[in-house]
């Protein structure tokens, strides 16, 4: 242990041994350097928690019995020895009101940082409150949008401009940004309960959402019909052919048909109960086309699936790639397998059908989720109004028309 006075002269001249080297500066007690084997030079300050100055020679009195700790201050070459030396000084005014740098610099580097917290949220509350593919989506938006900008933040340093600009850096696609400021909102509403950030500090707090919008592409009869002819003229796998038909016919979601299983369907009451879906349990409606497609479709024997894949045992994985195909061939190169389940709400909504009928069908939860088809229920209305407008019109102009008689219009029965 070498006593010196600290200065840039001095700190150069330090040579590495085999072993660390400490040297304390001669003025400013507990004030130091190391040089590490490798060269390295560190400043540091090695004190007692405690501990006060005494008198005019400016030793440090230990609080009692209190262990020696060192703090470091910082790199010689990214600060001067005159800079370490203020920093020094300000550590040891804070000791000397009973402050611990030491433990404060430790509590500083535990603090849970966004990548921590994102393990915990996904642990602890994807893997057990979410659906495997909810979970998937979260990790995917974590690991691309979330942590490249504040990973490395601490949970209780992330502000609402962190937020703002997070959010903001996704504007191009608002579908992304919103779904990652709603899973960061629920990340910092956990993060309360766990006790890292104080109540009500959530810094998703009044960042505002994009207007996403809505991509509903329905299919008008034409279309249906070469869809039709797509389907019969196509070489695909009979449980290709027959998953398009009955995501046509049911309105069920993809996930729902591609993991059908022949023991959950009742022939005779005409529908499907399923254990799980998005929603819960649910009860898969199959009409008579529907039934019909079930009818012809060979069963694999040690598969329970519907739509049989190329794994013993297993549903079929990949439907989108002969989808690509199907829609091709049908003209519809625009129209994706979910826009399926969006054209068959939208025929019972043009038919006179009523939302709340229409979300019972299609599993949804919430009445707003049926809702996006409501302008398509007004049809029917519109055009009865447009038939009762036209006979008002026709009896008006008739009476014009004519000799000035006012031509009586239907009367109730």
């Amino acid at each position: 242990m070498k006593l010196i006075k600290i200065t840039k002269r001095t700190v150069d001249a330090l040579q590495p041994e085999d072993k660390d080297q400490f040297g304390w500066d001669s003025e400013l007690p507990g004030f130091g350097i190391k040089i590490t084997p490798e060269g390295r030079k560190v400043y540091l300050l090695q004190f007692r928690p405690g501990g006060r100055l005494r008198g005019s020679d400016g030793k440090v009195v230990p609080g009692k019995w209190a262990p020696t700790k060192r703090v470091t201050i910082g790199r010689h070459g990214a600060i001067t020895p005159e800079q370490a030396r203020k920093k020094a000084e300000e550590l040891l005014s804070a000791i000397r009101l009973g402050g611990d740098p030491a433990a404060a610099l430790a509590a500083e580097k535990a603090a849970p940082t966004v990548a921590r917290l994102a393990d915990r949220f996904l642990a602890e509350h994807a893997a057990t409150k979410t659906k495997p593919r909810t979970a998937a989506e979260y990790r995917r938006l974590i690991e691309t949008i979330v942590l490249p900008p504040i990973g490395r933040k601490k949970v209780r340093d992330v502000t609402r401009a962190d937020i703002s600009r997070l959010h903001h850096a996704r504007r191009g696609t608002p579908y992304d940004a919103n779904r990652a400021l709603a899973v960061l909102s629920k990340m910092f509403t956990l993060a309360e309960k766990w006790g890292e950030r104080p109540d009500g500090s959530n810094p998703c707090r009044h960042v505002e959402r994009y207007v996403e919008r809505k991509r509903e592409r329905m299919l008008s009869t034409a279309e249906f019909s070469r869809l039709a002819d797509a389907l019969k003229a196509s070489s695909r796998s009979p449980y290709v052919i027959a998953a398009i038909k009955l995501l046509i016919f049911t309105g069920a979601r993809l996930a729902e048909i591609r993991t059908l299983q022949w023991s959950w369907i009742d022939f005779e009451r005409g529908e499907a109960r399923l254990p799980d879906s998005k929603t819960g349990a649910k009860t898969l409606h199959l009409p008579p086309p529907a039934l019909a497609v079930l009818a012809d479709l060979p069963r694999v024997e040690g598969n329970p699936h519907v739509i049989v894949g190329n794994v013993n045992g297993a549903p079929l994985v990949d439907l989108e790639k002969p989808w690509q195909t199907v829609r091709k061939a049908a003209g519809l190169d625009d129209v994706r397998l979910h826009d399926l389940r969006h054209a068959y709400a939208s025929v019972a909504a043009s038919s006179g059908m009523g939302l709340p009928i229409i979300g019972k069908m299609l599993g949804h939860t919430q009445a707003a989720t049926t809702q996006r088809y409501a302008h398509v229920a007004s049809d029917p209305v519109k055009a009865a109004a447009d038939t009762v407008a036209g006979k008002i019109a026709d009896a008006m102009q008739g009476s014009a028309a004519r000799t000035g008689a006012v031509v009586p219009l239907p009367q109730a029965r």
